[in-house]
């Protein structure tokens, strides 16, 4: 799905399936742990989603600000133009996000956001890029950073081998899970990417179902 496509029945399958393993198996659960602490009633605050692939990440921050009484616009990137059509149609309801296409690597300006967060993107790019994603979210935002990502290990493997055998079958989405698998980062590597990435006093722990984050707070950006 890195390829530049037209929306296709595959695609939509395939952005379908990505949501639903979202849900279950601990994306939505590890932003919201975050949420909980950046986000607080009567805020007003300004979020930058890097990579954002079908808006679900930022659907799911407008859902949590608007529980809280807070409030929260969104810019969301993507590069694929096929990716953000199905995007925004569907976030009609979502009037405070803005779908932008563009570059992760050089969109935006320096402390243009209070929150950035980038979702299951970073094994995406091979380790130079990945250090200059880092960079560009450091630098983006005055506030808070959140970089989440699956994290490499057998667990991660075995269980995307029979999430895509048994129940997540289309050819898309199993050539796409397997290889996020394969190319993600261990624990080491993620923490040492940000400490090329510049980042300093940062946080960066495990989550369950293979997933890991590393984020920034106010004195660390």
């Amino acid at each position: 799905m890195d390829r530049s496509q037209p929306v296709t029945a595959e695609l939509v399958s395939d952005l379908r399936n990505i949501r639903q393993l979202n849900r279950h198996f601990g994306s939505y659960a590890l932003v919201t742990h975050f949420l909980r602490r950046w986000i607080q009633p009567g805020m007003r605050l300004r979020v930058l989603d890097l990579a954002t692939g079908s808006g679900d990440i930022p659907r799911l921050v407008i859902d949590y600000a608007r529980n809280t009484g807070a409030s929260v616009t969104v810019d969301a990137i993507d590069q694929q133009s096929s990716t953000l059509e199905i995007a925004r149609g569907l976030s009609s309801d979502y009037p405070e996000i803005d779908f932008k296409q563009g570059d992760a690597l050089v969109f935006g300006e320096e402390g243009q956001y209070d929150i950035v967060l980038s979702s299951l993107a970073l094994h995406h790019f091979d380790e130079d890029a990945a250090v200059r994603m880092l960079e560009r979210c450091r630098l983006l935002s005055r506030r808070f950073v959140l970089v989440s990502d699956l994290r490499r290990g057998l667990f991660a493997t075995v269980g995307v081998h029979l999430l895509t055998t048994l129940i997540y079958r289309e050819p898309m989405t199993r050539t796409d899970a397997r290889l996020s698998a394969a190319r993600a980062f261990s624990f080491r590597e993620f923490g040492s990417l940000a400490e090329r990435a510049g980042w300093k006093n940062f946080g960066h722990r495990k989550f369950r179902f293979a997933r890991q984050a590393i984020w920034l707070e106010s004195g660390g950006i």
